[in-house]
């Protein structure tokens, strides 16, 4: 069940965070190294902007929107690592983009993971550029939503 999450998600979006974060061998180190990346901050939830993946009661995933300067970004998504595989990414971000399209957004980006690329095009994102991350620069791509 996809839902829209409340201020009540975070400790377990929280979890799934950290556990998904860590759960790719080559982000591990550097997470591990700056331990502040691995905290998820309350804003999302609070101004409901994130949508919450459900299974039996519990949190699975996650996913938070957020716009800036006129761009709407996917900012966050993650799926625990036990739930991997199973359509929840999928399910999340066809949420987002139907509450975006639902508000007149026309565009979807997102500054991807290179590990996640295979999902992000098999969800429909093309190539826009790349952009300098924290840890490098990682690819930039958008979903058209109109």
């Amino acid at each position: 069940m996809i839902r829209l999450g409340t201020s009540a998600d975070l400790a377990a979006a929280s979890g799934v965070y950290r556990r998904a974060s860590l759960s790719n061998a080559g982000d591990r180190d550097n997470l591990l190294a700056h331990p502040e990346y691995l905290v998820l901050g309350p804003e999302g939830l609070a101004e409901g902007r994130t949508h919450v993946a459900e299974k039996d009661g519990s949190v699975v995933g996650f996913a938070t929107w957020a716009e800036t300067a006129g761009t709407i970004e996917l900012e966050d998504l993650f799926v625990d690592p036990g739930s991997m595989r199973r359509g929840i990414a999928t399910a999340l971000v066809s949420c987002i983009a139907e509450v975006l399209r639902a508000h007149g957004a026309e565009r979807l980006e997102v500054t991807a993971n290179p590990h996640a690329m295979g999902f992000y095009r098999a969800a429909g994102f093309i190539d826009r550029g790349v952009a300098e991350t924290n840890f490098g620069a990682a690819p930039r791509l958008v979903l058209v939503l109109s």
